[in-house]
């Protein structure tokens, strides 16, 4: 509000008594305002006498708070922390490891502690209530679990990321919302690995393997921001078929291991076939082997004996022609009965021995 003129004498005069006074609002009395600051301050600080003693209050209050703001400056890095000090927004120094430690106190400095060996836990494709226990307490998220495999066919994956920070200064300067990043990282590196591979191996023997391909890529992906995130473990919940789909998808499996089963049974079948098919193609070689040599060495002797007989003949026609022919006619009537009869017509006795030694021998069997 103006300050008005509430003096009563001096007429036109200044507060000085020089010249006319100034005419509407006059400005606040100087005097009057240092003396009531002074008051205030003597009952802040009682004990003290005259403009002095108030000063020497002041001055020993004031130093008093700079000593306590200068102690607040010292803090405390626990085991397993890093502290970061920034000055005035700006990073001071390296990260301070365990132990008592000095930093300006605010508003000039500011300390940022962060475990750095504090494993730390994501879960994908489901969340558990703090405090609650066990899996009927956990809440399931389609949207994170719901995953498409290589075969095109939708899987249902609930798993999760155990991290630490590995490096305090990126993990605080280089990324942004840094557990919300490491989760979208790991639901991507998971659809991807995932995306690679058919339904039934993500679900059976594959499992360890889609478990460290994701934890590779994470850590991958999470090295090229410079997060300063180091990933400890990847562990797969559970990987299923939807519930939608899971009768469809069982009747797929029944015809999997139909299949599997006429398989190993063709296998078997074909393990007890061919080998003797092949045993029994090495008895026709060896029996045509031992033919060829049969056939052969026959042939070779019926050459041999026609080249001696050839050679006999050579040398003795006659004699070799007449032997022949008798030779021939023995082959032709060893079996045959005989009658022989003479020149003059008439009936030669003859006395048949082979038929009589046949007769004896049948006789002398019982």
């Amino acid at each position: 509000m103006p300050w008005q003129n509430n003096s009563g004498g001096g007429g036109g005069r200044g507060p000085w008594g020089q010249g006319p006074r100034p005419t509407g609002p006059t400005p606040p009395n100087l005097d009057e305002l240092l003396r009531r600051g002074q008051d205030r301050m003597k009952n802040l600080f009682p004990g003290g006498s005259g403009g002095f003693g108030g000063t020497r209050g002041i001055l020993i209050g004031l130093g008093v708070l700079l000593v306590l703001w200068i102690i607040s400056g010292a803090f405390v890095v626990k085991p397993g922390e890093k502290g970061t000090v920034l000055v005035f927004g700006a990073v001071s120094g390296d990260p301070r490891g365990e132990g008592w430690h000095w930093a300006p106190p605010a508003p000039i400095g500011r300390v940022l502690k962060i475990s750095t060996e504090q494993v730390r836990r994501l879960e994908i494709g489901f969340s558990t209530p703090e405090g609650a226990r066990g899996a009927v307490a956990e809440t399931n998220r389609p949207s994170e679990s719901m995953m498409l495999t290589g075969d095109e066919n939708i899987i249902d994956i609930d798993f999760e990321v155990f991290w630490r920070v590995d490096n305090a200064y990126k993990f605080l300067f280089n990324i942004q919302a840094q557990e919300e990043t490491v989760k979208a990282v790991a639901e991507s590196a998971m659809r991807e690995v995932v995306g690679q591979r058919p339904l039934e191996t993500a679900l059976t023997k594959g499992r360890l393997e889609v478990e460290n391909q994701t934890q590779q890529l994470m850590q991958k992906t999470l090295n090229s921001y410079d997060a300063g995130v180091l990933i400890s473990d990847v562990k797969l919940r559970k990987a299923d078929t939807p519930p939608e789909v899971i009768d469809d998808f069982r009747d797929v499996q029944a015809a999997g291991a139909d299949r599997e089963a006429k398989i190993n049974e063709a296998q078997r079948y074909r393990a007890e076939v061919i080998p003797a098919a092949r045993g029994q193609a090495s008895q026709i070689v060896q029996q045509a082997e031992a033919y060829k040599a049969e056939v052969v060495a026959r042939s070779q002797g019926e050459a041999a004996r026609f080249v001696s007989v050839y050679e006999q003949y050579r040398q003795a026609s006659d004699v070799t022609r007449k032997r022949m022919y008798i030779e021939t006619m023995e082959s032709v009537l060893k079996n045959v009965n005989k009658v022989i009869i003479d020149s003059k017509g008439g009936v030669v006795p003859y006395l048949p021995l082979p038929e009589v030694q046949k007769r004896q021998q049948q006789g002398a069997t019982p």
